[in-house]
């Protein structure tokens, strides 16, 4: 029996910049906050041959598992916790604001 679907995120970096960023129904965005919540594999698919599409733009696609508070996607796994944070090496880039 195959795996049921959980709630994902198409995740990359940016190529001239490196930063991660986040599929939203309208481009990219640097903040998880707005990507855009993929819940059918189909679409999912779709979305990842679109972004991959991309190499002008993005390199590393992948999708993402998230959680859901609300409308608000989470991630399920430390290394995207790390990724949608930045570097942790000293406060720059998105650790700036905190």
């Amino acid at each position: 029996m195959p795996k049921p679907f959980t709630p994902k995120v198409v995740t990359a970096n940016a190529l001239l910049e490196g930063d991660v960023i986040y599929q939203t129904t309208a481009g990219w965005s640097r903040d998880l906050k707005d990507a855009e919540i993929l819940t059918d594999e189909a679409h999912a698919d779709l979305r990842m041959i679109e972004a991959g599409a991309q190499v002008d733009l993005v390199v590393g696609v992948y999708l993402a598992d998230v959680s859901l508070e609300g409308d608000t996607p989470r991630p399920t796994h430390f290394r995207e916790d790390f990724r949608a944070t930045g570097p942790s090496n000293y406060a720059h880039g998105k650790q700036e604001h905190v």
